[in-house]
């Protein structure tokens, strides 16, 4: 097993892995165009993200966005989790908690003084999951806005 910065050549296994995750999520509907252009964004331009893989030998089996951005409140650059996946292959196996430190540690590395990231409100398993690394549920509430209409 091996953690490392996704290419160009991983996009077709990484839309393979959101599939998996949009159909756990209640407001993302899969669309593989859509995903094409959002991962190929992140890769191309080191300003946007990065998007940590597991490789098993030649497969993928996990996944997870670093996206940065800026808090004016801490004066420095800031990260945000998305689309943290595992293949159904390799949950259970703690490749996800290995995804998550090395994201984490990345992050860091990255100039990054917070995490943050969102999970369905129903999604207990993730909670719990975040939790156990340190996470805390914050007291800001998400709000979100389509602008594409």
């Amino acid at each position: 097993m091996k953690i490392d910065v996704a290419k160009i050549s991983d996009i077709p296994a990484l839309c393979d892995l959101l599939e998996s995750l949009f159909t756990q999520e209640t407001e993302f509907e899969s669309d593989r165009d859509a995903q094409i252009r959002g991962l190929k964004s992140v890769i191309e331009n080191d300003d946007v993200g990065d998007i940590l893989v597991v490789r098993d030998s030649d497969n993928i089996i996990a996944m997870v966005n670093v996206l940065y951005t800026v808090s004016t409140a801490l004066g420095a650059r800031v990260g945000i989790l998305e689309d943290m996946v595992v293949s159904s292959a390799g949950r259970g196996t703690g490749v996800g908690s290995k995804l998550l430190q090395s994201a984490l540690e990345y992050a860091k590395e990255k100039g990054c003084l917070r995490i943050t990231l969102l999970t369905d409100s129903d999604n207990e398993g993730a909670h719990s999951f975040y939790q156990k690394h340190g996470f805390s549920l914050s007291t800001m509430v998400a709000f979100r806005k389509s602008l594409s209409n």
